[in-house]
């Protein structure tokens, strides 16, 4: 008989919250010696307290405890190995859609060729993708353009990593070979695209984006990246990342916002979305936990999609939180995104969290049979940006989209759960941490890495657990949200909203809808249930195809 439960989380407890006790600390005891005065110091910090007798039973079991922990340590491992435990973001009876349709994109059968080589860069990969299969542009035509960008803007923007230029070469004039034999492997075909250098590509460094890892060499290649080369993708380069995947201070410098020099470009998919924003790249991959396609797609002005997660493997990428991390394109269109999704999509053996998904998108979908919600409080009031956010809300109204109102609203707090994402931090870099390599990251404020590791050594097991379960009640309340909608529109970051969905595993599509006071790009968010990506790309191919908002190019690379 199947269980009437879904397995929720998950993920390398390290034995949890280590305490004064595992670290060392004894409060004026000898390093190592537990007596009832450390256990003491230990459980304020946990919120708990014990009478003298039950302190003094406790010392034989910690200091088996300390003992397993000193075992524990002495077998290294590798962040690429997963914990046994594998989070599941689907509710209670939730399957996704199996059946594989054939995909419909509606591009045009010819695009003009522009003259200068500036507006070819700025050109979203569904046009570039007619181009190709045209013969317009050869394949190494496109990717020179994109090479000498970015060896001509790169150090400005400080977004750059690796650049691959003889193997993207070779990968091109390859494309056009075949492409000139009869043989098109699709609208990624001879297509320039650049990655975040937290993804593995063997015969290159493999940085994350900090100093301990500058030199790291991964020997083998990541799923996603392998997908993109066998659809004809050419890589062109790896962009930096904010160190171990927060921000966009890096261990060369802090990559720049092409609308605003003076201004990061926000993270940590932080050289993707530059770099996407000054027409180095067409696309590029990003990955997100907590953010980290959102923010850096709202601050550079592109269009960011994270997918479900599960839906796209993680195999070959740096591990930050197993049960939060999502691999998803940043481009310069909804659609894109969704052409991009369509290759790196699917479960992956080497990824035991991946789930097997259809991506069913067809552009002779009427828009207006989708169901259309909105967080209607969220569209209130003077919040910064709220003006350019009710202008997504009269643009579809005034299309015909009927929109209907609802709440964000749920039971348990999400700011407490990302406290998981913490502990799984905290766990993924565990020796950064003990052997105090972290003293080498750029970032060393009280909100970076190297502090929030060692914090999260002292969240309990026992609380990591009961945040499990209450992101398992949050899993089911928003499913029962969302799904009587196919589409929600949210402000990007008002209430909890953020928090919510990527704990929950939603998708979300992250489009520009202009600019703020200070001249820089603001943005709207789309939501839809789990695996229903698809939904998300209508509606948002529907708004740009009526608004400007994602044409818009940086004056500084406008050249």
């Amino acid at each position: 008989m199947k269980p009437n439960y879904s397995p929720r989380s998950a993920v390398f407890i390290l034995l949890g919250a280590i305490s004064f006790l595992a670290l060392g600390f004894t409060l004026g005891k000898k390093a190592g010696e537990i007596t009832p005065i450390s256990i003491e110091g230990a459980s304020e910090l946990f919120g708990v307290s014990f009478s003298p007798a039950e302190k003094d039973s406790m010392i034989g079991n910690l200091k088996n405890q300390l003992g397993n922990f000193e075992t524990l340590r002495k077998t290294k491992l590798d962040n690429s190995i997963p914990p046994s435990l594998v989070f599941n973001p689907l509710p209670i009876g939730f399957e996704p859609e199996q059946t594989q349709n054939p995909l419909d994109w509606g591009l045009p059968t010819s695009v003009s060729l522009p003259e200068k080589e500036s507006d070819i860069a700025y050109m979203p990969v569904h046009e570039l993708a007619v181009l190709i299969k045209n013969k317009q542009i050869s394949s190494e035509r496109l990717t020179r353009i994109y090479l000498d960008r970015i060896k001509t803007y790169s150090d400005t923007l400080q977004c750059l990593i690796t650049l691959m230029e003889d193997s993207a070469l070779a990968k091109a004039k390859a494309m056009d070979q075949e492409l000139a034999s009869g043989k098109y492997r699709g609208p990624l075909h001879g297509i320039p695209f650049g990655i975040k250098d937290l993804l593995a590509v063997k015969g290159t460094k493999t940085t994350w984006g900090a100093m301990p890892y500058k030199d790291q060499v991964i020997d083998e290649t990541a799923t996603v990246v392998d997908k993109l080369n066998d659809a004809g993708g050419v890589l062109v380069g790896k962009f930096t990342l904010g160190a171990l995947a927060m921000g966009d201070i890096w261990y060369g410098g802090v990559t720049k916002n092409p609308w605003n020099l003076k201004q990061g470009s926000s993270g940590s998919s932080a050289g993707s979305a530059s770099a996407v924003s000054a027409g180095l790249v067409p696309f590029a991959i990003g990955t997100e936990t907590l953010g980290s396609i959102v923010s850096p797609s709202t601050r550079n002005g592109v269009t960011g999609l994270r997918p479900t997660y599960g839906r796209v493997s993680k195999h070959g990428a740096m591990a930050l939180s197993w049960s939060m991390d999502k691999i998803g394109p940043i481009s310069r269109s909804a659609l894109d995104n969704g052409i991009v999704l369509s290759i790196i999509n699917g479960k992956d053996a080497k990824d035991a969290s991946s789930i097997a998904a259809a991506f069913n998108y067809s552009s002779k979908k009427d828009v207006k049979s989708l169901k259309v919600g909105y967080f209607k409080s969220f569209f209130e009031g003077d919040r910064p940006g709220q003006e350019n956010d009710r202008k997504v809300i009269e643009l579809l109204q005034s299309k015909g989209i009927e929109l209907h109102p609802l709440e964000l609203k749920t039971s348990v707090e999400a700011g407490p759960m990302v406290m998981m994402l913490m502990v799984e931090g905290a766990a993924a870099f565990d020796e950064l941490t003990r052997l105090n390599l972290d003293d080498q990251l750029v970032a060393q404020g009280k909100n970076a890495w190297p502090n929030g590791f060692r914090a999260a050594r002292f969240i309990p097991a026992v609380e990591y657990v009961q945040l499990a379960r209450q992101r398992s009640v949050l899993i089911e309340e928003m499913n029962q949200l969302m799904k009587d909608y196919d589409v929600i529109v949210s402000p990007s970051f008002a209430g909890r909203q953020l928090q919510i969905t990527n704990l929950t595993g939603s998708p979300a599509l992250c489009m520009p809808n202009g600019f703020n006071d200070q001249g820089s790009p603001t943005s709207i968010t789309l939501l839809a249930n789990l695996f229903e990506e698809d939904k998300l790309v209508l509606l948002g191919d529907f708004i740009q195809k009526n608004s400007d908002w994602q044409a818009q190019r940086p004056p500084l690379f406008n050249k």
